[in-house]
């Protein structure tokens, strides 16, 4: 059965990216280029980001230029991109372009995973939309150690206690790793 898994890394202050967008503070610490395996999607998830991941990603990667990149970070992993903007595809990237609300396109997204994991790793607000919707199971930190001022919140909803049930708490390298199961409604 498809799980959709909100997988993100963030500042102890509670920002996914800084006020310029940037994901470069989480790849300063030590570890943040090698993540530990264990906390890579599996490759036949399914992965879902927001526009903002996506262009950093091609920026700060060059991906266009060179698509190899590509193939290492992602592999063959399906990608579902909210955007309203055309943008540019890593030649023999899998990207499929979507826009509107997540509930719009969650039968598209669900029927494309088919029986894989969902994986959303970039955007809070993006990923509070999967919430919204009432189809994000679970949600999993990697809290660095670093405090940004603003930016991108991690998840700009607000969920009581009673939603979320921690379910792993440890340390991988400089990273707090939380992970909690979200409880329907």
């Amino acid at each position: 059965m498809t799980r959709f898994i909100y997988d993100t890394a963030t500042s102890f202050t509670g920002f996914i990216a800084d006020s310029d967008h940037s994901l470069q503070w989480l790849f300063d610490v030590p570890g943040g280029t090698e993540p530990d395996p264990e906390l890579l999607p599996p490759t036949d998830a399914l992965i879902v980001e927001g526009s903002s991941t996506y262009e950093w990603l091609l920026r700060e990667s060059d991906l266009v230029d060179h698509p190899e990149k590509w193939q290492e970070l992602f592999g063959a992993r399906r990608t579902f991109v909210f955007t309203t903007r055309n943008l540019p595809v890593p030649q023999g990237a899998d990207v499929t372009f979507v826009s509107g609300p997540v509930s719009a396109v969650l039968s598209e997204i669900r029927e494309a995973a088919e029986e894989s994991d969902v994986w959303i790793v970039g955007g809070g607000d993006l990923a509070a939309q999967f919430y919204d919707a009432g189809a994000l199971d679970e949600i999993a930190i990697s809290i660095a150690p670093v405090a940004l001022t603003s930016g991108a919140p991690l998840f700009p909803r607000r969920v009581e206690s009673d939603r979320l049930r921690l379910v792993e708490a440890r340390q991988v390298g400089q990273f707090a790793r939380l992970r909690f199961l979200v409880t329907p409604s």
